[in-house]
């Protein structure tokens, strides 16, 4: 370990977190699988205060989805599942799409769908589907009909259903839009292995990668180690009841393979090296090289920027590409932050955040738990500046 990396973590936790800014900080970064550094700071849950432990345990909304898209890949690899497959082919309702064809996007006009949406639209989020609590009248529809994916809204076969009667923003693969289209592969992956997600994912991605932590529901034995969850107040801070948005230890009725999981920092770290060391971590093969090298590389025809989206959260989109499940860096010349080409990363909507960088060959994985993402910009960069001036190439000996 290096104590110029620890020290480096350190002040930049402290910055947020003894600024008040953040209630904890968890940082693991790891080269080809062995630990460099492990720092925390602050407190899981401020009120009662307890401290942010390394088994302390997190709610990472969207870096559920590459989790997912793994699992997916696993039944690529065994012959169950195509990349340009129509999602029709397993949720009928898919069949006949529409999209909305009102220049006036608070308006809707619907029209068929002159193409079908594939898998590969699903993990590259070119779907043509939205989130709700977006501006237009499209996304208005995903808030009427409860088809957010969020904890309450029925089982997966209603939501979709319910999902797949609302019109596209646009016809799928024509551009890049941030959607809960992973969430609907996640009903994809129940149907193809005839198993709720929550066992799908367990069989395929968490149990072969060893993410003994990591669940939709915390078990009752480690409802202590669940992290609370807070929301940006002015300067601050302000802690979320306990039973709103993702709770941790009641029972869920959606499983959502777009933002549902509870995780530990240690266990995202394995899975990351599973990623980086080409689909396996500690001699368990989790999918083929193939697949590992095929997430890790852009499937969009430039980067995010030029296929519609200048900017993304607290970033512009500019040299970053779209691989499957996560983002991917095409051009490090014109990237917000320093990077390397080929990084694969993704966060959380609780600010949390992980990357893969293929020249240092390390992974670096951030947790806390503090809503919206977007609050702080200079987080996340923070995380790729430290990884950028502390982590030296990857040297093979």
């Amino acid at each position: 370990m290096s104590d110029a990396l620890d020290e480096a973590i350190d002040s930049w936790h402290a910055h947020y977190v003894g600024g008040g800014q953040l209630p904890c900080a968890l940082t693991l970064v790891a080269q080809e699988g062995a630990l460099l550094a492990a720092r925390t700071a602050g407190l899981a849950n401020v009120e009662d205060e307890v401290p942010c432990e390394a088994d302390t345990i997190f709610r990472i909304f969207s870096m559920t989805k590459p989790v997912t898209a793994v699992a997916a890949m696993s039944m690529i690899d065994d012959g169950l599942l195509r990349l340009d497959e129509p999602v029709s082919e397993f949720i009928p309702a898919f069949a006949e799409l529409s999209v909305n064809a009102a220049t006036d996007p608070s308006r809707l006009e619907p029209r068929p769908a002159r193409s079908q949406m594939t898998i590969r639209h699903l993990l590259t989020h070119t779907s043509g589907l939205t989130y709700g609590g977006e501006p237009g009248a499209v996304s208005g529809l995903y808030d009427q009909k409860a088809t957010n994916f969020g904890v309450d809204d029925g089982p997966l076969t209603e939501v979709v259903d319910r999902l797949a009667a609302i019109p596209l923003l646009f016809e799928p693969g024509e551009r890049w839009h941030y959607s809960v289209s992973l969430d609907v592969l996640g009903r994809v992956l129940e149907i193809v292995d005839g198993l709720p997600l929550d066992q799908v994912l367990a069989r395929r991605v968490l149990e072969p990668v060893g993410m003994i932590d990591t669940s939709f529901r915390m078990s009752p034995g480690k409802q202590e180690r669940l992290a609370s969850l807070y929301q940006a107040a002015g300067d601050g801070f302000t802690r979320i009841p306990e039973g709103v948005g993702y709770p941790g230890g009641t029972e869920v009725t959606t499983l959502s393979g777009g933002a549902g999981l509870l995780s530990t920092a240690e266990d995202f770290t394995r899975f990351a090296t599973m990623l980086l060391c080409g689909g396996e971590v500690d001699g368990s093969r989790v999918i083929s090289s193939a697949s590992a090298a095929q997430m890790q590389r852009n499937h969009l025809p430039g980067d995010i920027a030029a296929c519609g989206e200048p900017t993304f959260s607290e970033s512009t989109t500019h040299g970053v590409g779209f691989g499957l499940g996560g983002s991917v860096v095409v051009d490090p010349s014109v990237t917000d932050w320093p990077s390397s080409r080929g990084e694969y990363a993704w966060g959380g909507y609780a600010s949390t955040a992980f990357l893969i960088d293929p020249v240092r060959r390390c992974t670096a994985v951030f947790f806390t738990q503090l809503i919206p993402s977007s609050r702080y910009p200079g987080l996340r960069r923070g995380l790729r500046e430290i990884v950028a001036r502390f982590v030296p190439p990857f040297e093979h000996h």
